[in-house]
């Protein structure tokens, strides 16, 4: 009898441990953190592409320099900032990014108008790719920002639900992590004229 309560004892343990979601969590974890990366590298490949395209409207567009610096200043700028996956849990540290991410798309926006101000630049073979390169990296931005937020979610709805919360509570102590936001002004309608 003894040994069968022993043994029994052993299987309960087994089943709690195999069901807390000490490995899921963790693995989840592991999934935010590789979003996250995702989402740098597209932003890495844009801040490779920008000074191709700063190069080329420089050619056609000497006199608009003062737009010319204010896309370098912002790439810099956004360039500069580092993220560590400690980083995901800090509101502060992912407001920062997402700041220094929007001066660099506005300054983009404005380098845009001047692009259509100078039709010759426009019939450049050489802009036109690097235009459609940075259309397509701005679209992956926004993919990879949808994908780290769906595993944001996920992360954070697992250490909230019994059981891994008991297992975040006691044994892992995971901090919830951020979600990457829309900037303030992105719920303006932008208004277009002709």
């Amino acid at each position: 009898m003894k040994h069968f309560l022993y043994y029994a004892s052993l299987l309960v343990v087994a089943f709690f441990l195999s069901s807390c979601g000490y490995n899921s969590l963790q693995t989840k974890e592991e999934t935010v953190f590789k979003a996250w990366s995702d989402i740098e590298s597209t932003l890495q490949r844009r801040a490779d592409l920008i000074p191709n395209l700063v190069a080329t409207v420089k050619g056609y567009a000497q006199h608009e320099q003062e737009t010319l610096q204010k896309v370098i200043e912002a790439r810099a700028k956004a360039s500069s900032i580092q993220m560590s996956p400690a980083d995901l849990s800090n509101p502060a540290a992912m407001q920062h990014l997402q700041e220094s991410q929007s001066e660099l798309s506005s300054a983009l926006s404005r380098l845009m108008v001047v692009v259509e101000k100078y039709p010759d630049l426009k019939a450049n073979q050489g802009f036109l790719d690097l235009q459609n390169q940075l259309e397509g990296t701005e679209n992956r931005i926004n993919v990879a920002r949808q994908r780290y937020n769906e595993t944001v979610e996920a992360f954070n709805g697992s250490i909230r639900k019994f059981p891994e919360s008991l297992t975040n509570k006691f044994l892992l102590h995971l901090d919830k992590k951020e979600y990457f936001k829309a900037e303030e002004g992105a719920k303006v309608v932008p208004k277009v004229s002709f």
